[in-house]
């Protein structure tokens, strides 16, 4: 049958995840925003929800990045499936606006 296929998603197949992007400092507002919204559509549209979003604003870097020395800093706190990580991350990886980021697995509370 069919139906024994469908994989359903629940609150237990999400993880909690936090993601720190620097982003190229030459962006307008707009690019920026735009930036940020582009990484929350794709948590929510793959049935992530996004917790939280910190914008932490131009902070100077410890050293040179592709020719920056200053990047504009974004956290998000959100929960998605496991399995989007590795795309999500070839996503960021290949945007010309994100100069670093860092995505992280917390440790679950419960137990």
């Amino acid at each position: 049958m069919v139906s024994e296929n469908v994989i359903t998603k629940t609150s237990e197949d999400l993880r909690d995840y936090e993601l720190v992007l620097v982003i190229s400092p030459q962006l307008s507002d707009e690019s920026f925003d735009a930036t940020v919204e582009k990484y929350s559509r794709f948590i929510t549209g793959k049935g992530g929800t996004i917790d939280d979003t910190q914008r932490w604003g131009k902070r100077k870097l410890a050293y040179v990045i592709k020719h920056f020395s200053e990047g504009n800093y974004v956290l998000l706190k959100f929960k998605m499936n496991p399995a989007y990580s590795r795309e999500l991350e070839a996503n960021i990886r290949i945007s010309e606006e994100v100069i670093r980021h860092l995505l992280v697995k917390m440790e679950s509370t419960a137990g």
